[in-house]
């Protein structure tokens, strides 16, 4: 019994130095998505520039971007000159977030438009659907609509490069092969 009370401190310690070095290793702004692999939330809005009506249905039929914007956003401001040159090369969804339309547009007159559809969101209901915890946020949609990544923060070069790009080459390597990416993440999914 002397010796379990003699060496249980040290194996209680050991324990919580475990801990706080995993603890380390981890990114504190990376939050997982339980969208991840989920079609984009029915939604029914309206486009910030010409008031027309908005569904799920009415977005681009090719990977694309989901960008969660507000005028508010000081950060949305960094990231916008990276994303209209990005807006040349794939499309991208804006999503106005919890903002009113004067000051969106006014902000969009001011910086530029990169969004090839610019979801009106005031009261926030999409961004909670997808779990938004604040912008920006990006979301890597496929062409059937389906999630395949979050980014919390900032989209830039080094992000693009780091966790975007890898995951559109796959999905283009496995449409060349005919494979369907979705088959695939079920597959994976169902293996965890």
């Amino acid at each position: 019994m002397n010796r379990i009370m003699l060496w249980l401190p040290l194996a209680v310690f050991a324990v919580l130095v475990g801990f706080f070095f995993k603890g380390l290793t981890l990114n504190p702004n990376e939050q997982p998505s339980a969208l991840i692999g989920q079609p984009v939330p029915e939604f029914r809005l309206t486009e910030l520039n010409t008031g027309q009506s908005l569904s799920r249905e009415q977005l681009p039929e090719q990977p694309f971007l989901l960008n969660v914007w507000a005028s508010w956003c000081i950060t949305c401001q960094v990231e916008h000159p990276y994303l209209t040159r990005l807006s040349q090369q794939m499309p991208v969804v804006g999503l106005n977030y919890k903002d009113t339309e004067t000051a969106a547009r006014s902000w969009l007159q001011k910086l530029g438009d990169p969004y090839a559809v610019q979801i009106f969101d005031p009261t926030g209901r999409l961004g909670l659907d997808l779990g938004v915890a604040g912008a920006p946020e990006t979301f890597l949609v496929d062409g059937s609509g389906v999630i395949h990544a979050r980014i919390q923060g900032e989209v830039n070069q080094r992000v693009f490069e780091r966790q975007i790009q890898p995951l559109l080459e796959t999905h283009a390597l496995l449409s060349k092969l005919g494979v369907d990416s979705h088959d695939v993440y079920r597959e994976f999914v169902s293996l965890k």
